[in-house]
This record gives C-alpha cells, sequence and structure tokens, in this order.
C-alpha cells in the first residue's frame, strides 16, 4: 500500500505528522511506503499532481489518501475524481470561504477595496505558496459538494479545533455517509497524532 500524505496550508514535504505517518510505518509496517509530497503551488496544480501521482501508484499497489486541513479539502477532491480511498484528519470543507480572510486582512491594511488586490500576493505561506485571488477563484468553482466514494473515505475530528469548525467538517461528511468519528477537545493541528497512529492505521488497512 501506498499512502500520500497530503500537507495542509501553512506545513510542507516535512510535517510533523508527515514524518510521525512515514517512521511509524517504516518500523511496524515495512509493507507500505508513505510519499509526502511538498504541495505549496497552486491549487489547480496540486489537484493535477495529485490525480497523476494517484493513477501512477494504482498501476503497481493501491494508493491511499491522508490529508490534514486544507490537504483534507484536496483529498475529497481527488477521491471524488479517481475513487481512492481516503482518511481526513480536521478537514477544511470550505476554502473558498475561509481563505478569503488573506484578501481581507491585506485589504484592511492597504486601505484598498479587494478589486486593487487581483494581481497581488494575498498571503505567503510557510511553505513558499504564493496565494493570489486567482487561487481563490479556483477553490470558489471547485467547492465540495459532495462526497462521491462515501464507502471510502473516512473522517477524523477533533471537537477542540480552534481554526476550523468542526460542525460543519462533521455535519457535510456524515450528510454525504462518509465515516466520521468525532474525538473530544483536542486542536487543530491534532498534537496528538503519535497516539493516534495505530487507528489511522487500522483505517487505511
Amino acid at each position: 500500500m501506498n499512502i500520500i500524505y497530503i500537507h495542509g496550508l501553512d506545513s510542507d514535504a516535512n510535517s510533523t505528522k508527515g514524518i510521525l505517518l512515514e517512521e511509524f510505518c517504516e518500523k511496524y509496517y515495512p509493507d507500505i511506503t508513505v510519499l509526502r509530497p511538498d504541495l505549496n503551488q497552486p491549487p489547480e496544480q496540486v489537484f493535477g499532481y495529485l490525480t497523476d501521482l494517484v493513477a501512477e501508484l494504482n498501476k503497481d499497489d493501491r494508493a491511499v489518501l491522508v490529508g490534514s486541513s486544507l490537504g483534507g479539502y484536496f483529498s475529497t477532491l481527488v477521491s471524488n475524481h479517481t475513487g481512492c480511498p481516503a482518511l481526513l484528519l480536521n478537514p477544511s470543507t470550505q476554502p473558498h470561504i475561509t481563505l478569503q480572510r488573506f484578501s481581507r486582512e491585506l485589504a484592511l491594511k492597504n486601505d484598498v477595496n479587494d478589486e486593487d488586490l487581483s494581481s497581488q500576493v494575498l498571503h505567503s505561506t510557510a511553505g513558499g505558496w504564493d496565494i493570489t485571488n486567482a487561487d481563490l477563484q479556483w477553490f470558489e468553482a471547485h467547492q465540495l459538494s459532495a462526497v462521491n466514494y462515501p464507502n471510502k473515505v473516512s473522517v477524523l475530528i477533533k471537537e477542540g479545533d480552534e481554526l476550523l469548525n468542526p460542525e460543519l467538517s462533521k455535519i457535510f461528511y456524515q450528510t454525504q455517509g462518509a465515516t466520521v468519528t468525532l474525538q473530544a477537545a483536542g486542536d487543530h493541528r491534532f498534537s496528538d497524532f503519535g497516539e493516534q497512529l495505530p487507528l489511522v492505521i487500522s483505517m487505511l488497512r
């Protein structure tokens, strides 16, 4: 089995959760390969890269997706397109709304209208992705409205998520028929992810 770990917005290929997952599999499940691509690029490129990667890996072995936060959004989108199984960790379901904060913050800072920011970089992520209005428009055009393969999608949600509304994710995925597991307290970053790894692997097998 090949696990593609899809990091969140302000992360990269060296995501703590991705490394923990890879090290855990190397120690206890050597038959599992963990890939940790750096996805700090425009969403259209991320989606194209991941769908191509799933198709390539599936030629020889089964590919599964593990996506955190914005990575959960991309995992859902790629699963919808390819039928690839996915496990989502505190997934973002509305990046077309939540990422608008960068446009508002920059407009307020520079005292200009949103229209004047059309060609500017709205936010640079820690990993080096320069977010523009074109990216926000892509998310607007690719909103999550369905889960095409709900029997292949599992979701882990921390009720203490301080960044994204956990209720929105719970309602969306439950309504779509995906398996949703709620965990009390916690945080957006899944700080106890190391302790969750046996559960994660059992959900993927």
